[in-house]
C-alpha cells in the first residue's frame, strides 16, 4: 500500500528551521549585536531539510518497507540533511512542543539514524561467531550498534538505546511505537515511506499497527490448535501496553500484560480476529524474530 503523502510543514519543521538557519548578526552601531532569525530564510530551511527526509523514505523504501541501501548508501546526502537538522535542534525549541510533535522526532530521529548505521557499514560485514546466531547480513553483525555508537541529537550524542528506552518509552504514554521503530531486521515493523508528523501522528501510529499485525510471522491465530502466535518484539515490551490497555478480565484468562498487550492489539485486526481474543480459550506463542536484514 502506497502511504507516501505531501509532507506539510508543520512545528516540527518550523523548530528544524529555526535550529538550521542562521543568525544573521546586525550591528547597531554602538559595539553591540543582535541576533535575529530571519522567518522567511527559516521557513526555507525547514523545508529543505523535512523534504530531504522525505525523499529518501519515498525513494528508497518500497511499499512493504525494504530498503535500498546500497542506493541509500551511493547518495545520503538527503538523510544527512535532516540529521544534521536534529542534531542542531535547540533544546529550549524542542521542550515548547507538543508530546505529539516530540514522538513524531524521535520515532523519525530512531529509524534516520539507524539507517545511518546501516549505510556506514553496508554491505554488511559478518563475524564466524555472530553468524552461528543471525544472518550475516544482519544489524546484529554491527558492534554496539545500539548500545555503543553515538549519534548527535538536539547537541547530545546519544544512542540508539537512550532514544528508545531512556527517552520515548519513559516520558511518553504510546506502546503503539513499538510498531514504528524499525530494527533494519524482516521481523521488525516496516519502514514507513513518509517521515511522522504530529498532525497526523495518531493516524500514522494506527497504520502503522494494522501494517504490522497483517503479516502472518508478526501475527496469526491456529484455531484447531487454539494458539495466537505473537511478534517477540509484544514480549520483549509487553508491559508497556498495561497503562493505556490494561483490562481486568477475558482474553483468554491471561496475565495483566498479555491481556493488555492482546486488548492493544484488538481495534488492528479483524473483528473476527478480535473476538476471538476477547473470548476464546487459547494460549499465546511467540514467533521466531528474523533478524535477516530488511533491504530491498
Amino acid at each position: 500500500m502506497k502511504r507516501t503523502r505531501l509532507f506539510a510543514m508543520t512545528a516540527v519543521g518550523l523548530a528544524f528551521a529555526i535550529a538550521a538557519a542562521w543568525l544573521v548578526i546586525r550591528d547597531k552601531g554602538d559595539g553591540q549585536s543582535t541576533g535575529k532569525i530571519v522567518l522567511a530564510e527559516a521557513a526555507e530551511v525547514s523545508e529543505l531539510a523535512m523534504d530531504r527526509y522525505a525523499k529518501t523514505l519515498s525513494e528508497r523504501v518500497n511499499d512493504v518497507g525494504l530498503v535500498d541501501y546500497a542506493g541509500l548508501k551511493a547518495d545520503p546526502e538527503d538523510l544527512n540533511a535532516f540529521l544534521t537538522s536534529a542534531a542542531n535542534l535547540d533544546s529550549a525549541v524542542f521542550d515548547s512542543w507538543t508530546d505529539s510533535e516530540r514522538i513524531a522526532f524521535w520515532c523519525n530521529a530512531y529509524n534516520a539514524y539507524t539507517l545511518k548505521a546501516i549505510i556506514e557499514n553496508y554491505p554488511i560485514k559478518s563475524s564466524f561467531f555472530k553468524s552461528l546466531a543471525h544472518p550475516k547480513n544482519s544489524i546484529r553483525q554491527i558492534s554496539g550498534v545500539w548500545d555503543t555508537l553515538r549519534w548527535p541529537v538536539i547537541g547530545k550524542q546519544m544512542t540508539l538505546d537512550m532514544i528508545e528506552h531512556e527517552t520515548l518509552r519513559v516520558h511518553f504514554d504510546e506502546p503503539r511505537i513499538h510498531a514504528v521503530l524499525v530494527c533494519a531486521a524482516m521481523s521488525c515493523p516496516p519502514l514507513r515511506n513518509e517521515p511522522y508528523t504530529a498532525d497526523q501522528l495518531d493516524e500514522q501510529l494506527n497504520d502503522q499497527m494494522t501494517a504490522y499485525m497483517s503479516v502472518k510471522d508478526r501475527f496469526r491465530i491456529d484455531r484447531e490448535k487454539n494458539v495466537v502466535y505473537l511478534s517477540s518484539i509484544l514480549k520483549w515490551y509487553g508491559e508497556d501496553f498495561v497503562k493505556s490497555y490494561g483490562v481486568d478480565g477475558g482474553f483468554g484468562g491471561r496475565g495483566e500484560v498479555e491481556r493488555a498487550v492482546l486488548n492493544g492489539l484488538a481495534p488492528h485486526i479483524s473483528e473476527a480476529d478480535a473476538e476471538y481474543l476477547r473470548t476464546a480459550t487459547y494460549s499465546v506463542g511467540y514467533l521466531d524474530y528474523d533478524w535477516a536484514l530488511n533491504e530491498q
